[in-house]
């Protein structure tokens, strides 16, 4: 497998610059009561505490904190209640992890608003690829990170959709945009699988590449297992990604994906500064003492 070398990117965390040239664990927090993984439920001031702190020890770099469920099949909450979860969750963050770096995970432009302006989150991921009108103006008035992700199949046009977007977003101002795939989103398992084999094509974009495939149906289901179980299918498929050059994993398992970073770039620094001869010559003499 090739093991993708990308460029440095950062992104401007309120004036701070966040360097991607070691990929970097953003780690799940779902103040939600419908999330598929239901381990990931976070619905009490307590249980995101710990949450907090625990990812916090494990390595996490970014904490994307979302209050409404994308789970296929179920009909979002309404913007209130979304707001309400997310106010929580927030604000018992900046409590016990004031400098923490957050991303709010929403796809509605007034709420991506209000939780930058009244909790200071430095990232928003819009699972929905913009399809809030307002989403790209407040993004562009708010000068933050913004994760736009792909909803569509892979496709002959998929790759001019998300360079079209990608423009807008620059043309109005905004620096830093992450391009998600959407692993799992308007996808048959199929086209996940087929998105992850040609994965390091999505470079040609010049964006920092996000992705998110933690003990989603693309593992379990194939597997035959249920998500409790799709941690090991789960870090396969960050250890191919962060081969093929992914910037940032979003994950429930901040542990693990730190150490499938850590393991896969000791790989790539390695394969980078090992001297070719030392091999020809282990070469040479294994054949010569094979064929003794």
């Amino acid at each position: 497998m090739n093991m993708q070398r990308t460029i440095p990117y950062t992104l401007n965390i309120g004036g701070q610059l966040l360097s991607l040239e070691r990929p970097l664990v953003m780690g799940i927090l779902n103040a939600t009561v419908e999330s598929f993984y239901e381990a990931s439920q976070m619905h009490t001031a307590s249980a995101v505490a710990e949450r907090t702190l625990a990812m916090l020890r494990e390595g996490v770099s970014i904490i994307d904190v979302g209050g409404c469920s994308t789970k296929p099949g179920l009909a979002p909450v309404s913007e209130e209640e979304e707001m309400r979860r997310l106010g929580m969750a927030l604000a018992v963050v900046r409590k016990v992890a004031p400098e923490a770096v957050l991303s709010v995970d929403t796809f509605r432009a007034s709420v991506a608003e209000r939780c930058v302006k009244d909790f200071g989150v430095q990232v928003i991921n819009d699972v929905s690829g913009g399809a809030d009108e307002r989403m790209f103006d407040v993004v562009a008035g708010l000068q933050v990170p913004y994760v736009l992700t792909c909803g569509k199949a892979p496709s002959a046009t998929l790759m001019c959709d998300l360079a079209e977007r990608i423009d807008r977003l620059h043309l109005m101002g905004v620096n830093d945009v992450v391009v998600d795939p959407g692993f799992g989103f308007g996808k048959t398992l199929d086209d996940n699988y087929r998105l992850m084999a040609h994965l390091e094509e999505l470079h040609l974009l010049e964006c920092p590449l996000l992705v998110g495939v933690s003990r989603k149906s693309m593992i379990y289901k194939f597997l035959g297992v249920t998500p409790d179980e799709a941690l090991n299918g789960t870090t396969v498929l960050h250890t191919i990604a962060l081969m093929k050059g992914a910037h940032i994993l979003r994950v429930h398992d901040v542990r693990a994906a730190v150490e499938a970073v850590a393991i896969t770039e000791k790989l790539k620094n390695s394969s980078e500064s090992s001297d070719s001869s030392d091999f020809s010559e282990f070469s040479e003499s294994s054949e010569k003492t094979h064929n003794s």
